[in-house]
């Protein structure tokens, strides 16, 4: 019986610290969700001309920033720092929609497809946390696909920056949303399973992927409905 009483407490332990990563997880990308609007509030009212003059340069900017806090938020994930740079990065991302959102709200109907996007980036979201949180199957075979996922959208990415090919930024927009919603389903799972036991590593993944998910859903809305004025 000793064994079995043991063997129970530690079970009941390794539960409760997955529920607390899990609920600390919810908590950060939440909170994480404010700097997010007062940056996108702030990236609307900037002038981003620099960006369409200069793809290629603006990119190589975007990435140096987007990986170099990414990087730092990873080495820091143990401490308060950690959601220090975290909160950083979510402010600087928002201001990074500024672009995006100025070519959206300069539609006739762009109020109502960034809501649509918004709406519809949360319902994918809060599905993918259902299923990652509730089901019996391991997602673990889904590391792999990340991995070859991610660099095969980087390079794509970089492609396109030269090529300035539409079709191809839409089909991009699209391998995004799969690839984002893996990443999200992928988390989650791996929180509850006991796979990822930092709340700050585990929120930098999640957000990420809603970020994505959010901006490739409104490009393909653009690109397919709304008036310009």
């Amino acid at each position: 019986m000793q064994p079995n009483l043991q063997a129970t407490v530690q079970g009941s332990q390794l539960s409760l610290s997955q529920h607390r990563v899990l609920r600390n997880t919810y908590l950060l990308l939440a909170i994480s969700l404010i700097p997010t609007i007062v940056g996108a509030v702030v990236g609307v009212n900037m002038d981003f001309s620099f960006v369409r003059t200069s793809p290629i340069i603006s990119l190589v900017v975007f990435l140096g920033v987007f990986y170099g806090l990414m990087f730092a938020i990873e080495k820091n994930k143990e401490s308060s720092l950690g959601v220090g740079l975290m909160l950083l990065f979510t402010l600087l991302m928002g201001v990074m929609l500024g672009p995006i959102l100025q070519f959206a709200l300069g539609r006739a109907n762009g109020v109502q497809t960034v809501m649509l996007a918004a709406g519809g980036t949360a319902a994918i979201f809060f599905a993918l946390a259902a299923i990652g949180s509730v089901a019996k199957r391991d997602f673990s075979f889904l590391a792999n696909f990340l991995m070859i996922g991610f660099f095969v959208l980087l390079i794509a990415i970089v492609a396109n920056a030269f090529l300035q090919v539409p079709a191809l930024a839409l089909t991009i927009s699209a391998a995004f949303m799969l690839f984002a919603s893996a990443a999200i389903l992928f988390t989650i799972n791996q929180v509850v399973r006991g796979g990822e036991t930092n709340y700050v590593s585990a929120t930098l993944t999640i957000y990420v992927g809603i970020y994505n998910l959010f901006t490739s859903l409104l490009q393909l809305l653009l690109a397919f409905t709304g008036q310009r004025d």
